[in-house]
């Protein structure tokens, strides 16, 4: 999926100079920026000339301007101690009500209490996503303006960066928490960690994190396109359907009929104040969460697509017919959001990495076929060299060493006719029987240096390929490229011919000077 994502960025070059091309902006560029009328009445009593144009200009100071960066930095910074605080939450109230739905009254609840838990908080965590998005587009503009930035394509750039930096973080911060936190500092049975000294931390599912993460990847991912769908569509219709009711109360019943064209387009809702911002943001959004973690929810770009297919007709809809006709604007390419795309694929290449390692079986898998199998020794991992995989991850806890506050219910004489005085869990440990009881195995460290040497592996290997795909895939066409080339020839053939013509006009008009000269001599 890193290569497919690099490939796609390649080839969105390529459109983008055609699409250049055929607007005629391809040596366009944007004039220098009207300085912003904030900064202009903020800075106008000190004043510097400006070595371009050679005109004073409002001037801010180098001490002014980066206590203001700092102050803003701060800012971003407090704003994702509150993500993380929100997590923090998320997961107390899994610790909290895993044990509450485990001692459930309800057998569905009960015997399904893991997913219970996880369904709930990604709900919650859905819900906690979508008021903190309100509240960092209110944060990111203060910040914006508490910067005063020169120039407009200097404040949209602050602006989209901070507003990215959010939404992202928002929306992934419980995400990577499932992917590489979860389960993996609760301890050992007898040795819990525990909550405030009382609640165990949540472990992942008996089959593995991937679980949790599919379930919290795909809830979000459905929930959130359904909402920014609704809030795309629904809300215009809602706002225009009480525009037509108040004109029908003011002008009757027949009062849209009544009006011109031009009326009628300004009574529908106007388009919002950052133009197509919320459109790229959507958009980008759900290109990082496609690619971050393809490796452990492969549907994602399904549904990505299948959402993009609807969102399409939804956008064309919408900005017919129920949104004012956007002013139109030129601009080269689409801005500081080619970058953000950038790094959200060389970031993909490391969670995938980080996936593939640590929350997966794919290395523990690997170690056992080659080194502990049936197979090991012999330089290949066929069919059956996984027999007694299971029984090879899971280690021997003794049920007497169970702490006092874990202490069992039952002895299992009501199930297996007699007391269960052993028990297994995942985990890479010696038995309680041996010289250091409970410590880890040499299993368990050729485990996690086979996955650490996997992941500088597979992230040199992805960034080559993606740095040959790139050095492979021009970024102009060669039909566009040759078009150009053609133009170019042709401009230069017209301007030697009208040169030519200059001279041969200056040349002609010599002659004739001469002639009338010789003519005049007596």
């Amino acid at each position: 999926m890193n290569e497919v994502t690099t490939v796609f960025l390649e080839f969105w070059k390529r459109r983008r100079a055609v699409l250049a091309y055929d607007w005629d902006l391809i040596d366009w560029e944007e004039e220098e920026d009207e300085i912003r009328p904030q900064f202009e009445a903020k800075y106008s009593k000190k004043e510097r000339m400006n070595p371009i144009s050679g005109k004073p200009e409002p001037y801010q100071a180098f001490t002014d301007k980066y206590s203001r960066l700092v102050v803003s930095a701060s800012g971003i910074f407090f704003m994702i101690l509150v993500v993380i605080a929100a997590v923090f939450g998320i997961v107390i109230y899994r610790v909290i009500t895993v044990s509450t739905f485990a001692a459930f009254g309800w057998a569905l609840i009960r015997n399904n209490s893991q997913v219970a838990t996880t369904g709930t908080a990604v709900c919650i965590n859905f819900c906690i996503i979508m008021l903190l998005n309100v509240l960092y587009e209110k944060v990111a503009l203060l910040l914006t303006n508490l910067e005063q930035p020169r120039t407009e394509s200097e404040w949209d750039n602050s602006f989209t960066l901070k507003m990215f930096l959010f939404q992202f973080v928002n929306l992934n911060s419980s995400t990577f928490y499932i992917a590489f936190f979860l389960g993996r500092f609760t301890g050992r049975p007898g040795a819990y960690l525990r909550l405030i000294n009382r609640w165990k931390l949540e472990e992942c599912h008996p089959s593995g994190c991937l679980i949790d993460l599919c379930l919290q990847m795909g809830i979000i991912m459905v929930l959130k396109q359904t909402w920014n769908n609704f809030m795309e569509l629904g809300y215009p219709l809602i706002q225009n359907w009480w525009t037509r009711r108040r004109l029908r109360r003011e002008h009757g019943p027949n009062a849209k009929a009544t009006f011109p064209q031009w009326e009628r387009d300004y009574n529908l809702q106007p388009m919002n104040a950052y133009g197509l911002f919320d459109e790229y943001l959507e958009m980008i959004l759900q290109f990082g969460f496609t690619t971050i973690f393809v490796a452990a929810f492969p549907l994602a770009p399904l549904l990505a697509l299948l959402n993009n297919v609807i969102e399409i007709r939804l956008d064309a809809y919408k900005f017919v017919t129920q949104w004012r006709r956007p002013l139109p604007s030129q601009a080269k390419d689409i801005g500081i959001w080619y970058g953000i795309l950038e790094g959200i694929g060389i970031l993909s290449v490391i969670t995938n990495a980080f996936v593939i390692a640590v929350t997966s079986d794919f290395i523990p898998r690997l170690v056992y076929a080659y080194k502990y199998g049936p197979c090991a020794g012999q330089g290949r991992a066929g069919e059956g060299c996984m027999r007694g995989y299971v029984n090879a991850s899971l280690s021997v806890f003794r049920v007497s060493d169970f702490e006092r506050r874990s202490q069992y219910r039952t002895n299992g004489s009501d199930l297996f006719g007699e007391a269960v005085k052993y028990c297994r869990y995942r985990d890479y440990r010696d038995p309680p029987d041996s010289a250091e009881p409970y410590s880890y195995t040499l299993q368990f460290w050729h485990v996690l240096a086979a996955r650490l040497a996997f992941i500088i592996v597979f992230e040199h290997m992805v960034f080559a390929i993606k740095t040959l795909i790139a050095y492979l895939i021009p970024d102009l066409p060669k039909d566009l490229r040759d078009r150009m080339r053609r133009e170019k020839y042709l401009i230069q053939e017209m301007m030697y011919e009208a040169e030519l013509e200059r001279l041969q006009k200056e040349k002609n008009e010599k002659k004739r000077k001469v002639r009338a000269h010789h003519k005049e001599w007596p």
